[in-house]
């Protein structure tokens, strides 16, 4: 099981009659969200089985682009309930020094990326669903890692930008793995 992180100030309802607590259902849900979009891109996912590395997923290409075969890269997911994060051109996201070194390691062998799902606050309104369509109500926003800024010395935490123009969707995945299979800047 991965290690998917979740806000700590959402308004986690652990004792709902709903089965799993709120933050266990954001951390299956962001899970749920990125694979449906890595399969429409005809990508897959390599799960881990410790968050220690300060990443949850990898996820992988089977295609040949101008310089690699079968790029991939690693996703640190967090997901949140806390709209207030939201501004006109981007996400703002508190981490932890720890954390955040780690993700931002300029050694990293696989890039590494941080994407953020903003859902509704009632996890009712998280999907529609009918005979004919299924729909949900979040969007998550990615930024690489080596694009989220320098932690200064002292620095216990920082409040990271992942513009909104980021959208996790099959285009802008399929614009990631081009990047990196292109051998480009990632």
């Amino acid at each position: 099981m991965t290690g998917v992180d979740t806000e700590q100030h959402d308004d986690v309802d652990d004792q709902a009659d709903t089965g799993l607590p709120k933050s266990a259902r954001q951390e299956q849900f962001s899970l749920g969200f990125v694979h449906m979009v890595a399969a429409a891109a005809g990508c897959w996912i390599k799960t881990h089985a410790t968050d220690y590395d300060g990443v949850d997923i990898t996820i992988a290409s089977s295609v040949r682009y101008k310089k690699f075969y079968g790029p991939q890269f690693e996703l640190q997911l967090k997901c949140t309930t806390q709209h207030r994060y939201l501004a006109a051109d981007h996400l703002a996201w508190p981490m932890k020094a720890k954390a955040y070194t780690k993700l931002v390691s300029p050694d990293r062998f696989i890039p590494a990326y941080l994407g953020v799902l903003l859902v509704p606050v009632d996890g009712d309104d998280w999907l529609d669903q009918d005979d004919e369509r299924l729909l949900t109500h979040s969007r998550l926003y990615y930024q690489r890692a080596t694009n989220l800024g320098d932690l200064l010395p002292g620095q216990d935490s920082r409040t990271v930008h992942l513009p909104r123009s980021n959208l996790f969707d099959v285009a802008g995945l399929e614009a990631i793995m081009a990047a990196i299979g292109d051998g480009g800047d990632w």
